[in-house]
């Protein structure tokens, strides 16, 4: 099992991922200058979290 995810997390990647997702890759590392660029998130640790769940959401969606 994974870790909860907050509410303000997956609101915030939900709505990135549905405004960005041709930007957004299935690499962590790339969906970073996309996330920061889109979104002001002064915190890193947030930043990190919202961009891990963002690139779980695209590897969720390349399956189907």
């Amino acid at each position: 099992m994974g870790r909860i995810k907050t509410i303000l997390t997956k609101r915030v990647s939900n709505k990135i991922f549905k405004t960005h997702a041709e930007d957004l890759k299935e690499d962590f590392d790339q969906n970073k200058p996309v996330v920061s660029s889109v979104a002001s998130i002064k915190s890193k640790k947030l930043r990190n979290t919202i961009v891990g769940y963002v690139t779980r959401l695209k590897k969720s969606q390349e399956k189907y």
